[in-house]
């Protein structure tokens, strides 16, 4: 099983009011979050072919992230993972994405998830080779999670929604449903990708793919329910 990193809950800035930030990511505002634990890595290729039998990533490789996969084929893997292991795993929410990236409680307000210099911390169009990497090559952030910006695109539990978000505070938030996870709303992504330039790559920006879109950067990260250590 993916290594886990617990996140402890609490309340962070989500969001950004910076003027390259777009209609969608602004404004900034407050976020309480319950604490979880989130995968260390993007799920491996070696996990979601163990779980479903199959591996189509457009990039094939031992120790890669699974690739080239749509939110539907997430959630059929969560389903059968859930039932392998009798626990509770699913995609994290937007909110909960972007508080790990941002490194929690232990944040130091990061341009990108653990460094103001994307060199550091990410694949990116500056150095990629415009393919994807083996996890975990880069600097880790502040929580010790590894590729929360560059590498693959990271599809979230949540619906994507084009309008600004709401202003006021808010409590573990989710646009949508954990009761109906086949729903066919497109679905946000998150952290940027391996073609992507570093002003695009920023911790707070969006992105979103229909739940049927399969792409050779987009892949995912566990979330585990469980609110113990």
């Amino acid at each position: 099983m993916e290594e886990m990193v617990w996140v402890e809950g609490g309340s962070f800035s989500m969001g950004s009011d910076a003027a390259v930030a777009s209609r969608s990511e602004k404004p900034a505002h407050q976020v309480t979050l319950d604490g979880f634990h989130i995968g260390k890595y993007e799920v491996s290729q070696e996990l979601f072919e163990e779980v479903m039998g199959w591996n189509n990533s457009y990039f094939p490789g031992k120790g890669y992230p699974v690739n080239n996969i749509s939110w539907w084929n997430i959630q059929l893997f969560l389903d059968r993972l859930n039932g392998m292991t009798g626990k509770q795993f699913r995609l994290p929410t937007e909110a909960e994405w972007e508080y790990a990236a941002k490194g929690g409680q232990k944040s130091k307000d990061y341009q990108y998830s653990g460094s103001n210099k994307i060199d550091e911390v990410a694949w990116y169009a500056g150095n990629s080779a415009r393919r994807p990497h083996p996890s975990g090559k880069k600097k880790p952030n502040e929580l010790g999670l590894h590729d929360m910006t560059g590498n693959l695109w990271e599809l979230c539990h949540d619906d994507a929604l084009i309008r600004p978000y709401p202003a006021g505070p808010r409590t573990n938030p989710l646009q949508g449903s954990f009761e109906k996870p086949y729903s066919k709303k497109m679905k946000i992504t998150r952290g940027g990708g391996y073609e992507y330039d570093a002003d695009e790559s920023y911790v707070f920006r969006r992105d979103g793919a229909t739940p049927n879109l399969r792409l050779p950067d987009i892949g995912f990260r566990l979330v585990l329910v469980d609110k113990s250590k």
